[in-house]
């Protein structure tokens, strides 16, 4: 039986994927084929704590966040307005270097045109009444920050793309994939697609990918951590999410008087095919812990379930976006270090521009600069993930 011919075929159907169809169908790019072998957000996107944040180290990332977070809001006013809250986003310490850290972090942020401000100890006393701040030195606040339900998002962007004609082939075996003559050839069950471009987009799976079809890029994936539970009584109207950067424990308010915790990140590299995806009881006590110390109305929270997944990190903690070098039709849209749905939504119109061609496509190619996957060469020797919410652009685990 002859091929069936496509434009593009998208490898894995998170959120970044999804909304990599949406968008080319909206610039007329088709047919499209989104290709999974599970169902939609099934990997890190049904995971993901969702929070939307501009406290960044990168006006690349500052911009991009800024205009999924712009994105997201539109959507969930047109299909779902429970999957987009702007909540506030929190972050403090008791440690003098990580204070002065975000004082300086605050500056650079600002300079960006990022609404943010420097909170002393008093100010976070005010913002979380019933927690116990009285021994941090300072804490960074951003107003506008948000917080979205990834699953349900994604469920809109492929709601989207199928009404334009996107076919999303989920629930099959493993793709077959082989270079051919001016494109690719995608095998999904008893039939073949020929496409003209692949997008990688397979979050901790597309290291495997990309071994497969002979590309190998720097990517390691690696296992996080979340939980849900529910305290005596729900939090108080207007909290904020909240991270707490001497333990590393973040929280965001969930419905029904739950919140949702984490951060449970595992800096080792993992096979995401042997994921454990049972929490482990230790990173649980541990937001027990941590709880009982800034914020105790938590601390006797009932755990409703806690999970581990699957992230891929990359050796500077930039995304790999864009084609690979050497593999005409080759693209990738991953390595997005544990802030996939931050970044989802603008690194996806980016990337669409570039496989629509045309006036755009150089433009696009700009936009992509910092995070094109040429940076890098086949020699790049293998590295431990280190993803973090850092201060200083990722240059150190820390502060």
């Amino acid at each position: 039986m002859a091929p069936e011919r496509a434009e593009a075929v998208i490898l894995g159907a998170g959120i970044a994927g999804c909304a990599l169809a949406h968008h080319l169908a909206d610039r007329g790019v088709a047919p499209v084929v989104v290709y999974d072998p599970r169902t939609l957000a099934a990997g890190a996107t049904g995971r993901a704590a969702g929070l939307v944040t501009e406290q960044l180290w990168d006006p690349w990332d500052v911009a991009v966040v800024r205009e999924s977070k712009a994105e997201y809001a539109e959507l969930a006013r047109r299909h779902d307005p429970s999957a987009y809250d702007v909540t506030g986003f929190l972050r403090w310490s008791t440690r003098p270097d990580a204070a002065e850290a975000l004082g300086r972090s605050a500056r650079t942020l600002q300079q960006w045109g990022v609404r943010v401000e420097v909170l002393e100890p008093g100010e976070l006393a005010r913002r979380l009444p019933e927690g116990r701040l009285n021994g941090a030195r300072a804490g960074l606040w951003s107003a506008a920050d948000a917080v979205v339900t990834p699953s349900a998002l994604t469920e809109i962007y492929a709601a989207s793309a199928a009404r334009q004609g996107v076919e999303l082939a989920l629930g099959s075996p493993p793709a077959r994939l082989a270079p051919v003559a001016g494109g690719w050839e995608v095998g999904l069950g008893d039939r073949t697609v020929r496409a003209r471009q692949l997008v990688v987009a397979a979050g901790a799976w597309s290291k495997a990918i990309l071994l497969e079809l002979g590309a190998p890029a720097p990517l390691a994936p690696y296992r996080t951590q979340a939980a849900v539970l529910r305290p005596s009584h729900a939090p108080e109207p207007g909290l904020p999410c909240v991270h707490d950067l001497d333990d590393d424990v973040y929280a965001r308010p969930e419905a029904n008087g739950r919140i949702l915790a984490g951060d449970g990140t595992q800096l080792v590299e993992i096979d995401p095919d042997r994921l454990r995806t049972a929490a482990d009881d230790d990173f649980v006590a541990h937001l027990a812990s941590s709880f009982e110390r800034w914020y105790p109305p938590w601390a006797d929270a009932e755990l409703v379930r806690a999970w581990a997944g699957a992230c891929v990190a990359t050796p500077d903690r930039r995304p790999l976006i864009g084609p690979v070098p050497e593999f005409p039709g080759l693209h990738v849209l991953t390595g997005f270090n544990g802030f996939g749905v931050m970044r989802a939504a603008g690194a996806a119109r980016r990337l669409a521009d570039l496989l629509a061609g045309g006036e755009a496509a150089t433009s696009a190619r700009e936009a992509l600069a910092t995070v094109l996957p040429d940076r890098f060469d086949a020699r790049t020797p293998a590295f431990p993930p280190r993803p973090g919410f850092t201060l200083e652009g990722g240059r150190d685990p820390r502060f």
